[in-house]
């Protein structure tokens, strides 16, 4: 399998907290590698998979006496599936406390955020570590294939199974990945009368990647209310196939949109619903700059998941139409990003990065160019750098 040869960034974080907490928690969508990664790292431990009907019924039958099975701890994956057995986790690791010879790990993986992260909320405060594991960020997909292109990154988007298919199973793979979605986890996680509707709201969401998330324009093109919009939205949101973007606010004087933008964490999924099934294609697309800066951001998100940080990214826009495609909020600062997939530099790439610096003043920390090309300028406060040096950007 294609993860055994990918070294994953979340390795470290992991294994740096796996001795200080009796329980991990991954959650993550469907095939971003939750499971081998787990079961290649925590070798010493047992793994059982609740998708197994049987195996799940049998568990569930005595959960208690499953659990003292195990000795050293065991993986416990789909864990979704029956959020119930938080409970007896909770009591297991509670007891483990107080008995000094047996200080078991347990590790939980799930792909549906909501079911999972209810039970953990109000379980497991303080006795798990909860982390989210993406599909590939650029840099892990470089570390195994370090001539990959620009377009093929887009295109293959961050699932490891999709980097050894080929072009035809490309496209089954992101096809049985989307209808596996539909079929299973939406209808888990609700009713909908009407899948074709919800089918045309899902590629109108990749239609609208990097743009401002209007839900009364996309209630209009589908026909249902915009209540019904925000719901589905936040089903999109819980299954990891999208999230959005908030604006920044600040008191800086300026009238502000309001309004999120919309991303999806794989592009070769938006890709797909695109009706992109070529590297030609994508290259004459309208969209690709689009998906190149659904792409970048994605980047930006995996760094800080896959260190068990949270990033405080935002984009500028005010309503006269200037607008940053990302801010970073740091200790040091506000970081600036703009984000251009052409791979020729051009001077006008800083016109609205200056704009904002005569906004913000002094908060604004530094200002970078992320772009497809070579032509680097590492600045303390001006600088531009190819997107394939996002992890060497943010690790200083």
């Amino acid at each position: 399998m294609i993860n055994n040869l990918i070294a994953r960034e979340m390795s470290a974080t992991l294994e740096g907290i796996f001795n200080h907490l009796p329980i991990i928690t991954i959650t993550g969508p469907r095939q971003s590698g939750k499971t081998t990664l787990c079961r290649s790292l925590f070798t010493g431990l047992p793994y059982v998979n609740l998708e197994d009907l049987a195996l799940r019924a049998q568990i569930m039958a005595d959960p208690k006496a499953f659990l003292e099975q195990h000795n050293e701890g065991v993986i416990i994956d789909e864990v979704q599936n029956t959020p119930e057995i938080f409970s007896y986790l909770q009591v297991a690791v509670d007891e483990d406390r107080f008995t000094e010879k047996r200080q078991r790990h347990f590790v939980v993986t799930g792909s549906n955020n909501f079911s999972l992260m209810e039970k953990v909320t109000q379980s497991m405060a303080g006795r798990t570590a909860v982390l989210s594991l993406l599909p590939l960020s650029t840099n892990e997909i470089l570390s195994y294939r370090p001539q990959t292109t620009t377009s093929e990154i887009i295109i293959n988007g961050g699932f490891p199974a999709l980097w050894t298919a080929s072009d035809e199973a490309r496209r089954l793979l992101l096809s049985n990945y989307y209808s596996t979605y539909i079929e299973r986890d939406v209808r888990q996680m609700l009713n909908i009368s009407n899948m074709n509707a919800f089918q045309l709201f899902v590629r109108l969401c990749a239609s609208r990647i990097g743009q401002e998330f209007n839900m009364q324009s996309i209630s209009n093109e589908v026909g249902v209310t915009v209540s019904t919009i925000s719901h589905w939205t936040s089903i999109l949101n819980a299954s990891y196939i999208t999230f959005t973007l908030n604006p920044y606010f600040s008191n800086i004087g300026k009238r502000l949109t309001k309004t999120p933008k919309l991303y999806f964490y794989d592009t070769g999924l938006a890709a797909y619903l695109l009706g992109i099934d070529s590297i030609e294609q994508l290259d004459v697309h309208p969209l690709r700059g689009n998906l190149f800066e659904n792409m970048v951001v994605n980047d930006f998100i995996k760094f800080g998941t896959n260190r068990g940080l949270n990033q405080h990214i935002y984009f500028y826009r005010d309503k006269s139409q200037h607008e940053v495609d990302l801010l970073l909020d740091s200790p040091s600062g506000i970081k600036a990003y703009e984000i251009k997939s052409s791979r020729t530099w051009n001077a006008d790439f800083f016109k609205n990065l200056n704009y904002l610096k005569k906004v913000l003043g002094n908060r604004l920390s530094s200002a970078t160019v992320i772009y497809d090309g070579d032509q680097e300028t590492p600045h303390a406060t001006d600088a531009t750098i190819n997107f394939r040096h996002i992890n060497r950007l943010l690790d200083n």
